[in-house]
Order: structure tokens, then sequence, then C-alpha cells
């Protein structure tokens, strides 16, 4: 039976309490290919089943005002690796990151946005692309989800953080 400790790390300026393997146990992590492919068609199923429930949140200052007013009921945080040269992003990113972190949301940076936005349908009612540089997933309001795909996703961002791979970068492959 595994337990699981708390345990504090600094990550980007900000404490960071996430579960470590107890006593001596170590993560089981296999970074190869496959288990990337695997992740990826998860976060797939997990983005193509939240999307007709209404449970996808886009846009950066979307994304910090639902955490604002409920962080509670966000069970996953995607981040663009696309951008990165852009400072003020990145400044969000972080501030977002560290939110996250702080409420036990698992967060992952994801490569292809074109990929991203096939999945999600990438423009709004009126025409205007969406704002796919942050991306919440959230827990229909009727139940607690309880989602294979969700669970893979989650225990991939469990090992990542026992690797001191704070924020793992999946890449969506194109199809």
């Amino acid at each position: 039976m595994w337990r699981t400790l708390r345990q504090t790390r600094l990550v980007s300026g900000s404490a960071c309490v996430v579960p470590v393997a107890a006593a001596g146990r170590r993560c089981t992590h296999k970074d190869d290919g496959t288990r990337m492919d695997s992740v990826a068609e998860a976060l797939e199923q997990v983005l193509s089943s939240a999307l007709p429930q209404g449970c996808i949140t886009a846009g950066v200052y979307e994304a910090a005002k639902s955490l604002n007013a409920d962080s509670d009921n966000v069970v996953l945080c995607l981040l663009a690796t696309d951008d990165e040269e852009d400072v003020a992003l990145q400044i969000h990113f972080t501030l977002i990151q560290a939110f996250c972190c702080e409420n036990d949301i698992n967060i992952l940076r994801v490569s292809n946005m074109r990929r991203l936005a096939e999945i999600l349908g990438g423009v709004k009612p009126g025409g205007e692309p969406m704002d796919l540089h942050c991306v919440l997933v959230t827990n229909p309001q009727s139940s607690l989800w309880k989602d294979p795909a969700l669970s893979k996703v989650n225990r991939f961002c469990r090992d990542s953080r026992c690797l001191d791979q704070w924020v793992p970068v999946i890449n969506l492959p194109d199809r």
C-alpha cells in the first residue's frame, strides 16, 4: 500500500506542496515514447469528453477568473509551450502555475497548438479564434468526474513531480 507524505519544495519562487513517495519508495515512472503517446491520447480523451459537458475554460484571463472564483472544481491546467518569447504571457503562466501548485491542481505544458485547436474547436461562436494558451478542465457541477483517461493524465503529472519535472510537456500528435 502506498502512503504519501506532503513535502514543500520551491517552484519558480513559490512554495509548492506535493505528494512524494513514502520512506524509501520510488515513483514508478517510465519515460519512454510509448507512455508519452498514451498520455497524449488520454489527454485528448479528457478534452473531448469535457468539451460537450461545458467543462473547458479557455484563455489566460478567463482561466485566472475561473481559478479565483472556483478553484476547487478545476482538475487540470494546460499551458501552451508556444510563444515562449512572449514575456507577458510567461509572467501570467508563472502566476497561474503558482496558484495551481498551491491548490493541488495538476499542470501540463502542451505543444502542438494546432492539434489542441482541432480538439477544442478553436473558434468562438462569433468566428473569433479561441485563446488556447491556457486551458482549464473542470469537474461537471452535477457529479465528481471519474474518468480513467483523467486518472492516467493525473498519474503522469504525479510521477513527473516525483522526478522533479514540475510541469511536464506533452506533444499532441497530428492526426
